[in-house]
């Protein structure tokens, strides 16, 4: 199907899972107010301890012990998503993170001091988890193959739009005493996800093949999506679920890790680390570094305001990119660029006196190391880590992955990261960036011997490919057809063989009859 056909055929698909993406879009807004409350007037006049300067702030370890809840609990919610939304689907997983949600929103409101603050961030990330593996595994199911990496993609996005969204209101707002704002998302959404169709792929999975025609109607229009095409695309739906059901018959988590999908496992679990790992996490805490690096405090939140706008733009230009360079090496290649920005931006911290000059090109390096990550590692990591699984297990396999991303972010961000930059702890200040850096290499190597290239593949054709065990540096250039040739090759040789081996005992047996029969 050409692109101009599928946009044309499919715009209820894109609208629907853009409604389903928008709980990101809440939950990059939500926890970008999170993040920023450690500065906010009304949260340190609840929460903040005077210092000796007179100044209110929040402790570093309370600091770490917010994002830690938050993380912890995503962890969890993630884990919940994929047993739930196997027995209820993903629309009403998504409504029952939303009903707790606006009930979870009511502990921090009413907290009165830290403790209760972070036991309502550990609640909240529950729902937040459940968020950010639906939303993805919805967009890869209702989408054909063109449209696959426009809506995948558009879930980096939706976070990008919720902190654009947080800062504006936060800059706003700064003399309100309150956080009514939290409470502004769940409801239309909740609407939205109700009106819906479930996934078509879901349904298959679960053998409902009437309900699995009725979404694919409700995601299509008339026009150019016919009977004969409706009949043909339920059944290669069918086809793909019982090939894959012969590979591997469970749904289980523990499937994930048998068989080829023990390779597909790693590799989506490996490339969404590779996010935080790549280096964006100093991008993640700009404010902070820019701050450290000695750019003054107004200009830095302007410097992040700004950025949050160009990361939009960026995962924009990458729709138009991801299609034409392939997943692979729009990846690595932003991967290395990252890297060299790292080493420019660490060697500005190496001066012990840094100079107007040096703080603002490190600043500088920092702002393009978020542009150049918006624009290629970002939004491709929901791409393929929505491609690379199998349909029955894609789920499971993006909670996994999810999971392990979150579990380097509690690691890497709130404890190494903080104490890279904080002058009371490591103090490294830019010179963190090498550290970066390194990482950065040793995941770009590994991306590059491991991650195959997906563009244009259906599922099915990934299902072979991985069947077969194609080198990932292989997966672009190899054309299924030979693969299918010679599997019914082998197949034929197989029967052939067991004929000619019936034929040699067939003589052979009535040989020995006739003998036994002489000697008596």
């Amino acid at each position: 199907m050409k692109l101009l056909d599928a946009f044309r055929i499919y715009p209820k698909a894109m609208f629907w899972s853009v409604v389903l993406s928008s709980t990101l879009i809440m939950e990059g807004y939500d926890t970008a107010v999170v993040g920023s409350f450690n500065a906010y007037p009304s949260f340190l006049n609840v929460f903040g301890i005077r210092a000796k300067d007179g100044s209110l702030n929040i402790p570093p370890s309370w600091q770490n012990g917010i994002g830690a809840a938050t993380n912890c609990g995503e962890v969890i919610g993630l884990q919940i998503a994929g047993i739930v939304s196997e027995r209820m689907g993903y629309r009403w997983t998504i409504i029952a993170a939303l009903i707790t949600l606006t009930g979870f929103i009511f502990i921090p409101f009413y907290a009165q001091n830290l403790t209760v603050f972070i036991v309502g961030e550990l609640f909240q990330g529950i729902s937040w988890g459940v968020f950010q593996t639906m939303t993805t595994a919805y967009a890869a199911e209702v989408c054909p193959v063109p449209l696959r990496h426009y809506l995948t993609a558009y879930v980096n996005l939706s976070w990008i739009i919720g902190q654009f969204i947080s800062a504006g209101v936060l800059k706003g707002l700064v003399n309100r005493q309150d956080v009514w704002g939290l409470w502004v998302w769940p409801i239309p959404i909740m609407v939205g996800t109700f009106l819906a169709p479930e996934s078509p792929w879901w349904c298959i999975r679960h053998g409902h093949h009437d309900r699995a025609r009725h979404a694919l109607r409700r995601l299509a229009r008339r026009v150019g999506f016919d009977q004969v095409t409706e009949d043909r695309q339920l059944a290669l739906m069918i086809y793909t679920n019982e090939m894959e059901k012969q590979v591997a018959e469970g749904i289980s988590y523990w499937d994930c890790f048998r068989g080829t999908d023990l390779r597909r496992t790693e590799i989506v679990c490996l490339t969404w680390m590779a996010q935080t790992l790549s280096g964006s996490v100093v991008g993640g805490l700009s404010s902070y570094f820019y701050v450290r690096a000695g750019i003054s405090t107004s200009s830095a939140y302007s410097l992040s305001w700004g950025q949050s706008g160009i990361g939009a733009a960026g995962t924009i230009a990458s729709w138009f990119i991801m299609n034409r360079v392939g997943r692979k090496q729009l990846m690595c290649g932003g991967m290395v660029v990252m890297f060299i920005l790292l080493l420019v931006a660490g060697g500005m911290g190496i001066p012990s006196r840094p100079s107007i000059a040096t703080s603002w090109t490190a600043g500088t390096m920092v702002l393009l190391l978020s542009a150049v990550g918006d624009f290629s590692v970002a939004p491709v990591v929901y791409t393929i880590v929505s491609e690379i699984p199998s349909t029955r297990l894609r789920a499971k396999s993006i909670i996994l992955a999810r999971n392990a991303y979150n579990i380097i972010n509690l690691a890497f961000v709130n404890i190494i990261s903080y104490r890279q930059f904080n002058p009371l702890s490591w103090n490294w200040g830019p010179k963190s960036c090498f550290f970066w850096a390194g990482i950065n290499l040793i995941m770009n190597t590994y991306l590059y011997f491991r991650l195959p290239e997906t563009k244009g593949r259906t599922y099915a054709e990934l299902d072979i490919l991985f069947a077969n065990h194609i080198s990932a540096r292989k997966f672009a250039k190899t054309r299924i057809e030979t693969l299918q040739y010679s599997a019914e090759m082998e197949e034929m040789d197989k029967a052939q063989a067991i004929e000619e081996e019936r034929a040699d005992v067939v003589p052979a047996a009535r040989a020995d009859i006739a003998t036994s029969q002489g000697e008596k």
